[in-house]
């Protein structure tokens, strides 16, 4: 049970790291203004953070199989107080490349503390229903941490972006630095219980590659990260520069979005030992698309009553807003799920394949990149429908583990 708890505070770090780039990168996209790429440079804070799960991916996975969950868990937690120090920095600094540079290590962190987290509590879980269960628990923590990050940001900064620095969000870099602190403290003095064989040599007859579900669920999940974060980072961008809000409600609404993937993965985590990660993957997936298709279609020719700040006050706003903000509901169980499909039957192979399925988790910075290249920030939503058009087709038909000749054990 103590090491499902320290899994579940892991959990939560990741998300509070991963949310931090988006909105401070907007900070930052200041700096840039009147040039034609601003919205790009903007997102290259995100798109540092994913980059370093291209750089950590195998890596992580071979210092997991070699160290085992623990010290890759203490080492993670370092980095990531040194990318959180780092940004820090380059407040004083006022030096762009500084901030990447922490976005980097950052992620650099996340990467290892992903690497960790879902293979230990899959396993803890038994791997099937209760493993997808576990992580899906975990998941909600993950969620609140992210929903908080966002609008904590925005109400520091407040309506407009004019003339703010990173130096008047330091309090969000604080509260990080301490919690990586506290927690290390906690990873260092709890006696997880290692998995059997883990920190050993094995002997490996095959790639993890060899196994065609999670070949094609790396691709999936290079979509799905993608999604996740494009989705709110686009929103922001959509409600601010169309006028229809202050930075400060548009970071409110966009946290909202991950406050919707709290509920989807709460809900997820009371269904998740009786509803197979397939079922749900297709439903979800199914309905994403047609809100996104109908947010694209509807625009803003349709207002509707939304809640934009702490107090919640009603305001009206596009019904496209609400229609990307429902999408949390949906986005909300399809990581755990992948994951689940992915590594489903791997046996000793799990911990280097689960490097290899982090390091395609730098589409979390490569999609919303693209969808910021669309001056119609509506329009960018291609890009998101087309990455879960392949979820969807990996639930129905690339889930399926077709190499059960290997051996695994």
């Amino acid at each position: 049970m103590i090491t499902i708890i320290a899994m579940m505070f892991l959990y939560a770090m990741i998300a509070f790291v991963t949310n931090l780039a988006a909105p401070v990168g907007k900070i930052w996209e200041q700096t840039f203004e009147g040039s034609a790429h601003a919205g790009i440079l903007g997102m290259l804070g995100n798109f540092c953070n994913f980059l370093a799960y291209l750089i950590m991916g195998i890596p992580a996975g071979n210092f997991l199989a070699k160290f085992g969950y623990k010290k890759t868990a203490l080492t993670a937690i370092l980095l990531g107080f040194a990318g959180i120090s780092i940004q820090w920095v380059s407040g004083y600094t006022d030096n762009f490349y500084v901030y990447l540079l922490g976005a980097l290590f950052g992620g650099f962190c996340v990467c290892m503390l992903n690497t960790v987290v879902n293979p230990m509590l899959n396993l803890l879980g038994g791997g099937g229903n209760r493993g997808n269960q576990l992580n899906m628990i975990g998941g909600t923590l993950n969620s609140l941490s992210g929903s908080l990050t966002p609008m904590l940001v925005g109400a520091l900064v407040g309506e407009s972006l004019k003339g703010k620095e990173i130096d008047d969000v330091n309090i969000v870099l604080y509260i990080a630095m301490a919690v990586f602190a506290v927690i290390f403290l906690i990873i260092l003095f709890t006696p997880l219980a290692e998995p059997a064989g883990a920190g050993e040599k094995v002997t490996y007859e095959r790639s993890p590659w060899a196994f065609r579900h999670l070949t094609l669920g790396v691709i999936a999940i290079f979509f799905y990260v993608g999604v996740e974060v494009g989705i709110p980072a686009s929103l922001i961008s959509y409600l601010e520069k169309g006028g229809y809000a202050g930075y400060d409600d548009a970071t409110f609404i966009a946290g909202l979005y991950w406050l919707l993937m709290l509920v989807g993965r709460t809900i997820g985590s009371f269904i998740g030992g009786k509803v197979s990660s397939r079922t749900m993957v297709v439903c979800v997936s199914c309905v994403a698309i047609a809100l996104m298709a109908s947010a694209m279609l509807l625009g803003n020719t349709v207002q509707v009553m939304m809640p934009t700040n702490w107090k919640f006050v009603m305001e009206a706003m596009p019904i496209a807003a609400l229609l990307i903000m429902l999408c949390g509901l949906c986005t909300s169980v399809m990581w755990t799920c992948i994951f689940n499909m992915a590594t489903e039957g791997l046996g000793k192979y799990t911990a280097k394949a689960s490097g290899i399925f982090m390091m395609m988790v730098v589409g979390g910075g490569i999609v919303p990149l693209a969808q910021s290249a669309f001056t119609n920030h509506l329009l960018g939503y291609i890009v998101p429908i087309i990455g879960v058009a392949y979820i969807l087709f990996y639930a129905l038909v690339g889930s399926k583990n077709v190499n059960k000749d290997i051996k695994v054990d």
